[in-house]
């Protein structure tokens, strides 16, 4: 009989902290030396939250408890690894329910219903839970496989894509279970959601060390509203499921939104998950107010919202997480440039205090990775894979902090450089006779700066997140306006090349009509003078060092011409 203990077997990919080296560790080495240890190093970006959330954060969680206040918390951080009582009762809880983490057990199999069967008795390829295999409707027109092939899963990339897909499988039909015959119809269950995570732009801070990594995304204080993972139900998941509301944390965390069974082989080189069996599973009445990875947007002001009106906000594809900083940094709730509210996740609210009350450094290397999944058609397939990952400084959750003011400044210049050029574009193309191009349509030149500015951008939030001297902090600002007006300038080149010689005499077009209409002329010299404009409004710094820049050569020039004379 197949058996993968996932205790002591190596499945989770884990990079090292001295040489930099990949290892697949068990759930106790990967705990217990967690302070060697950096990053997971997986197959889809998606599977770190998967992985930390349905099976790390809630064993330390469960075994240790949160931190009951930030004393405690200090406390943790300050020692930088578990101590050896703390040792001592994650080796004691998990020999405890050892019994539970076996992949493939004939009872209880780990995050699996033993038994489970279609109602039609048909098992489905392995390539149903990895996103990135032809499977169903998402089948890529070149990919070079196809639904047919098979895919021998090794257990440990089982056991990755199981954890996976309770967190973001696709939503629409699934398959009718034997058991489940009261959600079953026609064979089918119909109207299931994604899976949790696949409901939010997913915000995970990220420490310097696996350790780290999981004390800060412990919320504080929240020991006594735990409740209990999956793994300590009484009785093990079976095939019918249910809506409700988790009953805390641990469950939200180890939320089981699909039925499934990893059908096990015996190959040549070991046990291979070939075919399994995935059917509907719990659905979450509502996301908790209390889901500490997300972001939250509201439709309403500030002062008018309330926790009613809340919705996680969801990254959006394409758009570096550093675009939407103003979001990330709103501690409490804050109007939004957008419209509406928003408010950060509960744990960088938590970074921010534990740095407000100098527990964690103001030059802590913190990073935030976000992550994000973007389904098409009713939700069934999956159409992008979001991933971004930026340097924070901690300096900037305080809003009274003059980094806060400074990171969404730059952040402000960026987009208003990206306005500029799409203004210009515009004011290019009335003169010379063509439409603007529509907001929603195309790519705008706009965005080509944001994209050369992205790099730098990283930089300089990388630079801020170390440096404690506020001139050295000034220089790099001064650095950064040259830098953005030399990348909007590129950008604008090829425009100005693009046009034809009748923009030079312009065109004017008349808005409205009778005593309220206007005419605005359109040509060459107008949006260059317009452009260069609102390029030294938004970058006042830069504008300033080349009228200096000027004014020097030009003394230069006078004091040669004195000499010469």
């Amino acid at each position: 009989m197949a058996r993968f203990d996932l205790i002591d077997e190596g499945w989770l990919p884990l990079r090292c902290k001295n040489g930099g080296t990949v290892i697949e560790a068990g759930i106790a080495e990967a705990l217990l030396d967690s302070h060697e240890f950096t990053d997971l190093v997986v197959e889809l970006p998606t599977q770190v939250p998967a992985l930390l959330r349905q099976v790390l954060l809630p064993i330390v969680m469960d075994a240790l408890g949160a931190p009951a206040d930030r004393a405690e918390w200090k406390r943790r951080f300050a020692a930088g690894q578990f101590s050896q009582a703390e040792v001592g009762r994650l080796r004691g809880y998990l020999d405890e329910h050892r019994a539970r983490f076996d992949l493939f057990s004939s009872s209880v199999p780990f995050a699996q219903v033993a038994g489970l069967e279609a109602t039609n008795g048909e098992t489905k390829g392995s390539g149903l839970i990895v996103p990135t295999e032809a499977t169903g409707n998402n089948v890529p027109l070149f990919a070079s496989r196809t639904e047919g092939d098979v895919l021998p899963l090794t257990p440990a990339q089982a056991a990755r894509w199981l954890l996976h897909a309770h967190c973001w499988d696709t939503a629409a039909i699934k398959p009718g279970a034997k058991g489940d015959e009261a959600h079953v119809k026609a064979g089918k269950t119909t109207g299931n959601p994604t899976g949790p995570l696949g409901q939010l732009g997913l915000l995970l801070p990220m420490g310097r060390t696996l350790y780290e990594t999981l004390l800060l995304n412990m919320p504080i204080g929240t020991r006594a509203q735990a409740g209990s993972p999956q793994w300590r139900a009484v009785e093990p998941a079976q095939a019918n499921w249910e809506i409700r509301i988790p009953n805390g944390l641990l469950d939200l965390w180890t939320w089981q939104s699909r039925r499934i069974r990893l059908i096990p082989e015996p190959g040549p080189e070991g046990d291979r998950v070939v075919r399994i069996v995935l059917a509907a599973g719990d659905r979450m009445r509502t996301i908790p107010e209390w889901e500490p990875h997300t972001a939250w947007a509201f439709k309403k002001s500030a002062e008018k919202a309330s926790a009613a009106d809340r919705r996680p906000r969801r990254h959006t594809s394409g758009k570096a997480i550093w675009r939407g900083l103003e979001a990330l940094l709103a501690l409490e709730r804050t109007d939004a440039s957008a419209g509406g509210s928003v408010e950060t996740s509960t744990l960088l609210v938590q970074v921010g205090g534990l740095e407000a009350e100098g527990i964690l450094p103001d030059e802590y290397p913190l990073r935030l990775s976000a992550y994000g999944i973007v389904y098409g058609n009713q939700s069934a397939v999956i159409e992008d894979v979001y991933h971004d990952d930026i340097p924070l400084p901690v300096a900037g959750l305080r809003r009274d902090a003059d980094t806060y003011g400074l990171l969404l400044g730059m952040v402000q210049q960026a987009e208003d450089l990206a306005r500029a050029v799409n203004h210009l574009s515009g004011d290019l193309r009335r003169a010379a006779g063509l439409a603007p191009i529509p907001w929603d349509k195309a790519q705008r030149p706009g965005e080509q700066v944001l994209h050369a500015l992205d790099p730098v951008v990283r930089r300089v939030l990388a630079r801020i997140q170390t440096e404690q001297d506020w001139g050295v902090i000034q220089q790099g600002l001064l650095a950064w306006e040259i830098t953005a007006y030399r990348a909007a300038r590129e950008t604008a080149e090829p425009l100005f090349a693009a046009v034809p010689e009748s923009v030079f005499t312009g065109r004017q077009l008349r808005r409205g009509s009778g005593d309220g209409a206007s005419t605005s002329t359109y040509s060459l010299g107008t949006a260059e003078y317009n452009f260069r404009a609102q390029l030294n409004k938004i970058l006042p710094a830069a504008a300033d060092a080349r009228r200096e820049q000027a004014m020097s050569t030009s003394t230069d020039r006078a004091d040669t011409v004195d000499t010469a004379t």
